[in-house]
């Protein structure tokens, strides 16, 4: 029996009263008249007055018990939902033995979630610092670079056929970067949001690959890296959009080529049936990415080290759209790596 259940607390003070009103009718008795302890009348009026006082003090107690805590237990309430409890609360209080051990659990309860919530925030705040932090990292370096050429233009430099047109060109490149940087935003702004439209449609998807290869074949020659794609013997069908899967195998296929060896480099695209969905695999050969990095390669802006030191171009924005599309069509991307092997991207698609 726990001492702070009401009804314990009720019994137990009912009984102690009761046994000091058996103590007290038994001395006067026994000292004033002796005789009257023999008579079985005495006993029925002990046991009749007990049983009412009994009964009695257990009411009496009971309620004062269930009135203060009900009264603790509604500001406990009202602290942690900050509303009124109400009155059906009370009748569920009365008729709860364990009242006080349920409040302590939803208050424990309640303590945990908060502290979850603690813990979400400050992750929130520390993604807030490095996502700004990044921002200004992207935008300043084409920023500062127009600015410098802009400003040699205007202090003479305009008149300098050596140089005018190769700085507007070079201006030019960089108000590209700034622009597409810009319109990666909106679009994962847009795919976080949900407010992406998706034109799903049944298409080959060892075609669009193709057609990817084929767009990227240049840069490829130029790096002298392979692309290889594992065929298979007939069209391999998947019901996605057709232009947010090309997205995403443009961009997954060119972070390959853009951190890939620079010569013997080999990328190789595979599909592979699983059951109700087709794996897509783009592996190549190059740098690898740390153990430590890879958690966090889909997250805007983010870059390894060794991928800042091989490429100054990359924004840190295509991958976070490739997961963001991935999962806008209810499948799941992921990321393996063995430095001094390789990096394998993975994402399914729905067969169709």
């Amino acid at each position: 029996m726990k001492f702070h259940d009401p009804h314990a607390i009720a019994f137990l003070n009912a009984s102690a009263v009761t046994a000091g009103y058996v103590v007290l009718f038994f001395l006067p008795v026994f000292a004033l008249e002796p005789a009257l302890l023999a008579r079985f009348i005495t006993y029925i009026v002990m046991v009749a007055g007990g049983a009412i006082l009994f009964a009695g003090t257990y009411f009496f107690f009971r309620y004062t018990v269930d009135k203060f805590i009900y009264s603790k237990i509604r500001l406990i309430y009202k602290s942690i939902y900050s509303i009124k409890a109400q009155k059906t609360d009370r009748q569920r209080f009365r008729s709860n033995r364990n009242i006080l051990d349920n409040v302590e659990q939803e208050v424990a309860h309640w303590g945990e979630e908060k502290q979850k919530e603690i813990e979400r925030l400050k992750q929130l705040e520390e993604y807030r610092k490095d996502f700004i932090g990044n921002v200004s990292h992207e935008l300043k370096t084409p920023l500062f670079n127009v600015q410098g050429y802009v400003s040699t233009l205007l202090e003479g430099g305009l008149d300098d056929p050596s140089i005018n047109k190769e700085y507007l060109r070079r201006t030019e490149i960089s108000v590209e970067r700034l622009i597409k940087i810009v319109e990666d935003l909106g679009e994962i702004a847009q795919l976080e949001s949900g407010q992406i439209y998706l034109n799903k449609v049944r298409f080959d998807i060892v075609a669009v690959t193709r057609e990817v290869v084929e767009m990227l074949e240049i840069k490829a020659h130029e790096k002298e890296v392979q692309v290889i794609i594992n065929q298979p013997d007939k069209p391999v069908w998947v019901h996605a959009d057709r232009d947010k899967i090309r997205q995403v195998l443009t961009n997954i296929i060119d972070n390959t080529l853009r951190y890939g060896l620079d010569q013997g480099g080999r990328t190789k695209i595979s599909f592979f049936d699983m059951d109700e969905n087709i794996l897509v695999e783009v592996t190549d050969n190059g740098i690898a990415i740390d153990q430590e990095d890879l958690p966090r390669v889909f997250e805007r802006f983010y870059r390894t080290s060794r991928g800042r030191e091989i490429s100054s171009k990359g924004k840190g924005l295509g991958l976070a759209i490739v997961k963001h599309i991935i999962e806008a069509h209810q499948q799941t991307i992921n990321v393996r790596s063995t430095v001094g092997v390789g990096t394998t991207f993975g994402f399914t698609l729905r067969k169709a």
